[in-house]
């Protein structure tokens, strides 16, 4: 694994988890409404569905629950509590994104934000963060046919600054984000947001960071 690269002419920011700390409102949103049906989800479970499409999650929670958990219900009572939370929290933005967003953009470099997130989630998230104006490009799972694992998020992300994929740096906190971006082609990042990380994407991917302060170096 290399420790700087010098060749990024674009990059490609994932968003929960990455650059908001979103893991932990769904995981609070989700226990109570686990709890609320007669369930109850360890924050083990819920963080393990981290970086994973909401088709994804819903088989993790059939799997868990049974064929027949309520899933509509599930989703609509844990909207309404991630809601109620946010509206008095706030989301959290993740350690050092501020400073690398301020080096990225004093030398110019395209950047935009990629996500596996339906647009109307995403760009809500980003206000209640307060970034609604930071991202001038944001490509999510409405933009493609498939979301992460898959590459075409990533790839839609660079066609979208005309930049080739195989020119841009990925920064991802998940295996399921890492694996897309490995089969994109582009170079990755892996900073995970749960411990312990995913010995698959320290492995696949081509650099390591604590925190997004750490990436600062490693695009120097």
């Amino acid at each position: 694994m290399s420790k700087s690269i010098n060749s990024a002419s674009a990059i490609i920011f994932d968003m929960d988890g990455l650059v908001l700390d979103t893991e932990s409102t769904y995981c609070i949103a989700w226990q109570k409404a686990s709890t609320e049906m007669g369930q109850s989800f360890t924050e083990q479970f819920c963080m393990s569905m981290s970086g994973l499409h909401y088709q994804d999650v819903e088989k993790r929670l059939i799997e868990a629950c049974g064929k027949t958990f309520d899933l509509k219900q599930f989703t609509t009572l844990s909207g309404e509590y991630w809601r109620e939370y946010v509206a008095q929290y706030g989301i959290p933005v993740k350690k050092g994104f501020f400073n690398l967003l301020s080096v990225i953009q004093s030398r110019n470099t395209p950047f935009c934000l990629a996500t596996n997130s339906r647009k109307l989630n995403a760009l809500e998230c980003l206000c209640l963060a307060g970034l609604e104006d930071v991202f001038q490009q944001i490509i999510t799972r409405d933009d493609v046919d498939r979301g992460k694992p898959e590459p075409d998020i990533f790839l839609a992300a660079a066609q979208t600054m005309a930049t080739p994929i195989t020119e841009c740096l990925i920064l991802e906190d998940s295996n399921p984000g890492i694996q897309a971006a490995v089969s994109s082609g582009a170079k990755s990042v892996y900073i995970p947001s749960v411990l312990p990380a995913s010995l698959t994407a320290v492995e696949s991917a081509d650099f390591f960071a604590d925190d997004l302060d750490k990436v600062i170096a490693i695009i120097a």
